[in-house]
């Protein structure tokens, strides 16, 4: 795995390290918090490796922000103990930190995982990980703990494991659309029902993501936000951006307003979401659907194909 970050331009290498340096930093603070606890886990607690993957990673981002779409930094962390992937306990002053630093100038997403998890991972040859030891850049790195050399997926296995994600998520798409669906229906009734529409529409979104990088990737991370859902999807395969028009700013705000839909419109009183809004969240979701169903359809027959399965 490479560990320069060359084929960046200077300005996206300074955010990455700047993104670094408060991952760390927030992560030493969360971890000497209140007397640094007692607990070896904790006590000897460690970052292991920071590693950027995705666009980033490959070269092929995209910076377009008058089109409203700019790639996002993913980045892995690896910590040393299953523990230490607690986002609220560990990470989340620093992502904070970074979300509000003017000197990064794009979202960075993370996701956390242990290193004994990591390694089981790539034994098993699950392609989001395979993939990240293949493209992936070493951004900080503890000398001693490297990862597990990764092992083929053997087609029969992918094929039955991208059937059984793609039949197990459809189905429970299907079953949130529809209820958002009787939701949208009355919203003239009150705030009450529009609230119930906008979080069964996030929970059809956020599922719709996860049958699609279930069935490509063999990985969903542990994450309610769309958008960082809808950024990993979208690294995968660009043809799912045509579900969410950004070029205007209505429609990013309407994306906004279902991000928000998964605390809000259970927990505040605030929440709420015009019939109009959400007729037009229901039309992307569908959209949506109907894109990452025909995504998979694909993903099966070119995984069949590979494994020499007939087509019938």
């Amino acid at each position: 795995m490479r560990s320069d970050l060359d084929h960046l331009p200077e300005r996206q290498q300074r955010e990455l390290e700047r993104a670094r340096d408060t991952l760390l930093a927030g992560f030493e603070a969360a971890r000497n918090g209140g007397g640094g606890g007692t607990q070896e886990w904790r006590r000897g607690g460690m970052v292991l490796k920071i590693i950027l993957f995705g666009s980033y990673a490959r070269a092929d981002w995209v910076d377009e922000p008058e089109n409203g779409y700019l790639s996002d930094f993913d980045l892995l962390i690896v910590v040393s103990h299953e523990k230490l992937t607690n986002i609220a306990d560990y990470w989340w002053n620093a992502e904070d930190q970074i979300l509000r630093d003017p000197t990064i100038g794009r979202t960075v997403n993370i996701i956390v995982h242990d290193f004994e998890e990591v390694n089981g991972a790539l034994r098993r040859g699950e392609y989001f990980w395979t993939d990240i030891v293949r493209d992936g850049v070493t951004l900080y790195d503890v000398p001693g703990h490297p990862l597990a050399v990764p092992l083929p997926m053997t087609p029969v296995d992918a094929v039955a494991a991208a059937e059984r994600f793609a039949e197990s998520k459809l189905i429970d798409l299907a079953g949130w659309l529809e209820d958002a669906g009787s939701w949208v229906r009355r919203a003239s009734e009150g705030q009450h029902a529009r609230k119930r529409a906008a979080f069964h529409l996030h929970q059809a979104v956020e599922t719709a993501y996860a049958c699609f990088l279930l069935v490509h990737t063999f990985y969903f991370p542990r994450s309610h936000n769309i958008k960082f859902l809808r950024s990993l999807a979208e690294d995968v395969d660009t043809r799912l951006v045509e579900a969410w028009p950004r070029a205007q700013r209505a429609d990013r705000r309407r994306f906004e307003l279902l991000k928000r839909a998964y605390v809000e419109a259970r927990y505040s009183d605030q929440y709420d979401a015009s019939p109009e809004d959400l007729q037009w969240l229901m039309e992307r979701a569908r959209r949506l659907r109907d894109i990452v169903a025909d995504l998979c359809e694909s993903r099966a027959a070119e995984l069949k194909a590979k494994a020499g399965i007939t087509l019938t």
